[in-house]
């Protein structure tokens, strides 16, 4: 699991890749700290080598999610496909989470 970082203009873009697995899961919250830091602003999390996500994983989205409608900023998920798309789907993140 990684996630890379990028302020553009204002805005932050993550990239995530590789499995948020329950291994991982402690330290991807861990990873998203700076981006709820600057949860004012807009933030797009681009999943397009994002190849798993664990509940914790998702926790820690909704989170985000939360923590940027709070503030007033925004939180969008782009090119999630695959195995991540079927697991926001059927756990009914697709409903709570802002996909494009």
């Amino acid at each position: 699991m990684n996630i890379e970082i990028k302020e553009q203009n204002g805005s932050y873009l993550g990239i995530l890749t590789g499995w948020i697995d329950t291994a991982d899961a402690s330290q991807f919250l861990e990873d998203l700290k700076p981006l709820m830091a600057n949860a004012n602003k807009s933030i797009e999390l681009n999943c397009s080598q994002l190849e798993y996500i664990c509940s914790l994983g998702l926790r820690g989205l909704l989170q985000l999610k939360k923590e940027s409608t709070a503030k007033g900023g925004s939180m969008i998920l782009t090119h999630v496909e695959g195995e991540v798309e079927k697991i926001l789907k059927i756990t009914g993140f697709n409903k709570l989470l802002d996909i494009r």
